[in-house]
């Protein structure tokens, strides 16, 4: 039987594979002055934020298996040695984009591949002991690299430049990687960076949608935020073609404010259960600031004047919505901010989240779910005390105090490509 490179039709079936990215050195460049063009909220300490990274790696590891957690890092070395051809051009389309002198750009050709990974990613080369290019802090946030959707994979396109880089990386690895060539070769890679797909509007209207604003929530539904960092243009040309290749039946428009606290719609709200959606109570259930307009791919619509309405009606009469902070003011301003309501689940039921947000962690328990921190919930399977396979209604924290301040949960740094399907 024929191995799936991507496989994903919800977002709480059990998860199989996953890319993730550890904090690089480049993080330790961003200035103050800086940190606001760079998309970061702050200057963070590297060492602890690696620590805390690490950890949660440990625990996407114990869950699925090493071989299952994948380093963009790793994915992107292993591509650049598998075509010369194609490293050769991935190098000329970044140097011209950045506008380096032919030099530096003959110097990157020059360099052994794991030496050009490193600066690729971190913008310094240290066997030239250089600075190349700018770090791309937002590299550790994979969930808005590329999304999977059914048996397809979208890759994304950025609204900032700061993470245009990223988008070359990305493309570049799905192109060149043996891992995706046959996804590649079977038109299933639908790459929004595609001028001639996706090209900009008359009206000067731009193409960019990230991935924390896609859920591929249900077989038949993709949610796409139209926010901050996400255009009406860019959804309706996505949803025209993906209605042309019978990728999916419905487009859901989640139209969120444009606004930094909530940049992505997963930073609103994400699905941790069959019947549960952790949700920001203003914007998700009472509607506040947006609507969801749902695009059917026989050329109806329909509008709902909330995600909440919406999921009722179509996809699940039984939802409970577990808000942030408890649904109080201003606690669940406080966490949401903090993303209270940005997990990744591991299996219906069982997800991760930070440790900062002590009054949706009330909500949780009062919704049923065992609240347990990382650390502590390693240090049992290392005793053999629990196993992964037995976790059930669990919500894992992890220490935050420097992730957290990257604006970015665990729903953020996991870009999922596959999961068992979910029977709905």
């Amino acid at each position: 039987m024929k191995t799936l490179a991507v496989k994903a039709n919800s977002e709480i079936g059990t998860l199989k594979k996953v890319i993730i990215h550890r904090p690089d050195e480049g993080i330790s460049r961003i200035s103050p002055k800086r940190s606001e063009e760079l998309l970061f909220d702050d200057i963070v300490y590297l060492p602890k934020m690696k620590e805390e990274h690490d950890i949660f790696t440990s625990i996407l590891r114990r869950f699925i298996g090493d071989d299952n957690v994948l380093e963009v890092g790793t994915l992107l070395l292993e591509a650049l040695e598998n075509n010369k051809e194609k490293r050769d051009h991935l190098i000329d389309r970044i140097g011209n984009y950045e506008e380096l002198p032919q030099k530096d750009i003959d110097m990157l050709l020059d360099l052994a591949n794991e030496d050009l990974r490193d600066t690729l990613i971190t913008g310094y080369c240290q066997t030239k002991d250089i600075i190349v290019f700018d770090p791309i802090p937002n590299f550790i946030f994979t969930r808005d690299i590329a999304v999977t959707v059914n048996d397809h994979v979208i890759v994304t396109k950025a609204a900032k430049e700061a993470r245009y880089r990223e988008n070359f990386l990305t493309r570049f690895v799905f192109w060149a990687h043996p891992y995706f060539e046959e996804l590649h070769n079977e038109g299933k890679v639908i790459n929004l960076n595609d001028v001639n797909e996706f090209p900009p509007s008359r009206k000067g209207e731009h193409v960019s949608i990230e991935g924390g604003d896609m859920m591929s929530i249900h077989p038949d539904f993709l949610l796409v935020g139209c926010s901050e960092r996400t255009t009406d243009y860019a959804i309706h040309l996505l949803k025209d073609r993906l209605f042309k290749m019978g990728v999916v039946k419905n487009v859901v428009q989640i139209n969120i404010p444009d606004d930094r606290a909530c940049m992505h719609i997963d930073t609103v709200f994400t699905q941790i259960d069959r019947n549960h959606i952790v949700a920001y109570k203003p914007l998700i259930v009472d509607g506040k600031g947006g609507n969801v307009i749902v695009h059917r791919d026989n050329g109806e619509e329909v509008i709902y004047p909330s995600v909440k309405d919406f999921v009722i009606a179509e996809l699940n009469p039984d939802m409970i919505f577990i808000q942030a902070g408890n649904g109080e003011s201003p606690y669940q301003e406080r966490e949401q901010w903090t993303d209270g309501c940005n997990l990744v689940a591991l299996k219906p039921g069982v997800a991760i989240t930070y440790d900062r947000n002590p009054r949706t962690e009330i909500a949780f328990k009062e919704a049923g779910f065992e609240v347990v921190g990382a650390l502590d919930l390693l240090a049992k399977f290392e005793a053999g005390i629990r196993r992964p396979e037995d976790v059930e209604k669990t919500i894992i924290t992890l220490p935050s105090g420097e992730l957290s301040r990257a604006r970015g949960g665990s729903h953020c740094m996991t870009c999922p490509i596959i999961r068992d399907d979910f029977n709905f």
